[in-house]
């Protein structure tokens, strides 16, 4: 179970989340975005006003923090709270992922009647 000191930052917006989960290894702005766009299937856009306001939220409040700089791009990755965090949103998800599942088929059924 996670700290209730962090429970504030939970559940995350969608957005956040993907952006999160892009960081778990170092990346700047644009390929955050593109891998975004990948893990999502192209479900959830993250444009450029999106991603720094995230980055800079984000970094306030020490869920990531800058390694470095490369050519002008800054690259972020998550710090050991941004893991917790995001660790308890993934398990958060798998619980909802899996009720949903169990009422799915009935819901399917009573669409498709």
């Amino acid at each position: 179970m996670i700290e209730k000191g962090l429970q504030k930052y939970l559940p995350l917006s969608e957005s956040t989340y993907y952006i999160m989960l892009s960081l778990i290894e170092p990346r700047h702005g644009y390929a955050v975005m593109q891998h975004v766009d990948t893990i999502s299937r192209k479900s959830a856009a993250v444009g450029p006003g999106t991603l720094y306001g995230a980055f800079s939220n984000l970094e306030k409040a020490g869920l990531i923090r800058s390694v470095g700089e490369e050519e002008r791009r800054k690259y972020y990755v998550l710090t050991d709270t941004g893991r917790i965090v995001l660790a308890e949103q993934i398990r958060r998800l798998q619980i909802m992922s899996e009720n949903g599942s169990r009422v799915l088929p009935l819901l399917e059924e009573q669409i498709w009647k």
